[in-house]
């Protein structure tokens, strides 16, 4: 679900698949690949060939994307079948088996390394997820991820964040309105410190959306909360102010802190009374896991 539980374009888990920008990555990754053909399956392996297999991680990490790593094997082979050992969401140790998978060893071979490029790096994202949302445990504070995605992959980068503990923030510009500086430099007619203004201009051309708009300073903040705003969001600024702006913003508007978040730097944030802190690292830094398929 969205940060406020109104976005209904981040989809429950169990219907990533479904979902049919996931499927064209899918298949688009594999037409990508593959292209005419896999010459060297084609070239050696017999074709009647059953084989079993795993796949392992070499290191610790949270899970994501098994269900996409199954269901890439199952469009190159449906004759494949794959075992879920350690689902998404959960820990795996280094060396641990997340998959088993027995079928036509020519589809494994040509579905594999599809498989595990969405794989190793939706794990890699929920693991760098997970490490944040640790970071902050005990405080009531959510971990945002950001609209800072891979294109053409963020169905499954957003997913992955919430496999790490995270909440997803803006599918896309459609789901909400967020006003930014360069917004209002170019608000055509409107008076760019007048923040309530822009607010109102917002709500009346999209009543039915949330409307959250950023701002830098007391006196913008103070200009935003008169027009009642969704949510404030404290762009780069250091803790003491943040502590201002929540305590003035309580009962108004809820609070996003964003800007230079770190694992160093998180729990102090989460600690000024934020109510969310956005990560645009948690999918564009992400180190992707090291998976392996191997043969049983």
């Amino acid at each position: 679900m969205g940060m406020t539980g109104e976005d209904d374009k981040t989809m429950a888990d169990s219907d990533l698949l479904q979902d049919p920008r996931a499927q064209a990555a899918v298949q688009a990754a594999l037409a990508e690949d593959i292209g005419t053909g896999d010459a060297t399956t084609l070239a050696l392996v017999d074709p009647a060939a059953q084989a079993r297999g795993i796949i392992l991680s070499r290191a610790a990490c949270r899970v994501a994307g098994g269900g996409v790593a199954a269901a890439v094997l199952r469009a190159v082979d449906a004759r494949i079948a794959c075992t879920t050992i350690v689902p998404d969401g959960q820990d795996v140790a280094a060396g641990g088996v997340i998959l088993r998978l027995e079928g036509p060893a020519a589809g494994i071979l040509t579905a594999e390394r599809t498989a595990l490029n969405f794989m190793q790096r939706m794990c890699g994202i929920a693991t760098r997820t997970a490490r944040f949302v640790q970071a902050v445990a005990g405080l009531n504070v959510q971990i945002l991820d950001t609209r800072k995605t891979t294109p053409g992959l963020r169905v499954f980068e957003k997913y992955s964040v919430r496999c790490g503990g995270g909440v997803n923030h803006r599918f896309g510009l459609d789901d909400r309105v967020l006003i930014k500086d360069n917004h209002r430099r170019l608000w055509q007619g409107g008076d760019p410190d007048r923040l309530d203004l822009a607010i109102a201009a917002a709500r009346q051309r999209f009543p039915s959306l949330q409307v959250e708009i950023e701002v830098e300073s007391l006196d913008e903040l103070r200009s935003a909360l008169r027009g009642r705003p969704d949510w404030v969001l404290l762009d780069n600024m250091p803790c003491d102010l943040m502590r201002i702006c929540v305590a003035q913003s309580r009962g108004v508007a809820k609070v996003e802190a964003s800007g230079g978040m770190t694992l160093e730097r998180v729990r102090e944030v989460a600690l000024t009374g934020v109510d969310a802190i956005s990560v645009g690292g948690l999918t564009h830094s992400a180190l992707a896991v090291d998976l392996s398929l191997e043969w049983e």
